[in-house]
């Protein structure tokens, strides 16, 4: 593998502000940073196949393009520097997550069951690909997350795109994503979070979580959602006092 030009390692947040994102959901995620001024950072299409998970972690970045026979030859191993998609995975540390564009295409299977068992041994938390996988039945046995728009039995070299370039500033979901980007996801969807306004997400998201567990309470007590959802005066000083008594 030292031999091969596997491309550009990633810059990766901070250990504290991953973990400052890390109890924050996709939905408020989403909300704050509509809020931050990034309208809609939903990656639209992959949907989670291994329920339950939840991950945030930094953007390794793999670009699929359109097969033309004479820039990717016919076969899987046709040479190790054609192997791109396989060169992400060897790039993973701890808690990344690999996000592909893969065009939208249905017949391709980006990652296979060895494929992602590499990926899992070395540490990764998940995958977000606009495109498919293939081996999904041993696939999911493994404690990752999947957010994928399908499942095929093929492997990509059978089908319309071959993987181009590795840790490259890609569109995924119809999404702009950069290399080192926050992903977070979990069973609503994945949702990207650019580094540059995380700090600020994780402050407002705490703050937005405090507050629900507040309003979720209350509603299940029979409290009327046009006081408590949102806030109205009376019910944020309800709140402030309510938070001071649980350490908040």
């Amino acid at each position: 593998m030292t031999d091969i030009d596997i491309g550009p390692d990633i810059t990766r947040p901070s250990h504290d502000l991953i973990e400052a994102l890390s109890h924050i959901s996709a939905a408020t995620a989403a909300g704050e940073l509509a809020r931050l001024g990034v309208r809609d950072p939903h990656i639209l299409g992959p949907v989670p196949f291994n329920p339950g998970k939840h991950v945030v972690g930094p953007a390794l970045t793999l670009q699929f393009m359109p097969k033309r026979e004479d820039v990717h030859a016919t076969g899987e191993y046709a040479g190790p520097q054609r192997q791109k998609h396989r060169h992400v995975l060897f790039h993973t540390k701890p808690g990344d997550v690999v996000v592909v564009d893969a065009r939208g295409d249905m017949s391709s299977g980006v990652f296979g069951e060895m494929m992602l068992t590499y990926f899992f041994g070395q540490g990764g938390a998940g995958v977000v690909i606009d495109g498919c996988i293939r081996d999904f039945p041993h696939a999911q046995e493994l404690d990752l997350g999947l957010w994928l728009r399908g499942v095929t039995p093929n492997f990509h070299v059978q089908t319309n795109i071959f993987p181009h370039a590795v840790n490259i500033p890609i569109a995924c979901g119809g999404v702009y994503i950069e290399p080192g980007d926050i992903i977070i996801a979990d069973d609503d969807g994945a949702v990207v979070c650019p580094v540059a306004l995380a700090p600020e997400l994780a402050k407002k998201a705490g703050e937005h979580h405090e507050w629900e567990e507040f309003t979720r309470m209350r509603l299940r007590q029979g409290g009327d959602l046009r006081k408590y959802y949102p806030l109205d005066e009376e019910a944020r000083a309800e709140y402030e006092e309510w938070a001071k008594t649980q350490g908040k």
